[in-house]
């Protein structure tokens, strides 16, 4: 799905990442872990295309990022669902058009989409918040519309950036789950995330690679890959 092939990235004329080879088969569940500052939000962005690197190639679907138009671009962000860490909403619209809103933007029928809105809405238990505006949302329930609105273009890959952050464990668990349900329908899923207590949950359910960030390079299970 997605391969990164010998990537640097300076920023600021520091190296941040350097010499990182990584492939995201189909299917497969990854974490991402390491300190904070170490690279893990920018290694998102590169799979992403958001970040282009400094060094190396970054290939998506068979096709080299570097050689992407803006079309090709968009396509490719309808088939990669990003759960970003801040989880940012238009705090004027009510959650379910917040969730709805990469269906208007790709020009979906919203007619025919309503169903599958609300499908999806009951996935993540926000059925009943759906007329509710992101500033009377709680933590959990931020975390939970980021996940759906990442996920509603049915993407063949899932990012998340921290997604249990800000929440309590309970909340993890739940959010856990769904990404674990993601995996199990096919998607290749890959979480950033410093909680080693999530990751050992996680292993429980589900084949997890962990993969590290560690002086500049990427690791796994504590060896150079």
């Amino acid at each position: 799905m997605i391969e990164l092939d010998d990537v640097g990235y300076s920023y600021g004329g520091g190296e941040l990442l350097s010499n990182v080879s990584v492939k995201l088969a189909p299917g497969s569940f990854h974490f991402l872990t390491g300190p904070s500052g170490a690279g893990k939000t920018t290694l998102l962005k590169l799979c992403y295309g958001a970040l282009t690197p400094t060094s190396g190639a970054v290939r998506a679907f068979d096709a080299d990022m570097r050689g992407f138009d803006r079309d090709q671009m968009a396509m490719l962000r309808r088939r990669i669902g990003v759960v970003h860490q801040d989880c940012r909403f238009l705090d004027h619209l009510p959650l379910a058009d917040n969730i709805a809103l990469p269906l208007i933007v790709s020009g979906r029928d919203m007619a025919q989409e309503s169903a599958n809105l609300r499908e999806l809405m009951t996935w993540v238990g926000l059925t009943e918040r759906a007329d509710a505006r992101p500033p009377e949302l709680s933590g959990g329930e931020r975390q939970r519309a980021a996940l759906a609105r990442a996920v509603i273009l049915s993407p063949d890959v899932v990012l998340a950036d921290e997604p249990t952050g800000n929440v309590d464990w309970e909340m993890s668990m739940r959010l856990l789950t769904l990404l674990v349900e993601l995996n199990k329908m096919g998607k290749t899923v890959l979480i950033a995330s410093h909680d080693l207590a999530l990751i050992r949950a996680a292993k429980s359910q589900v084949q997890a690679r962990v993969l590290r960030i560690a002086n500049r390079r990427l690791q796994l299970a504590g060896a150079d890959l």
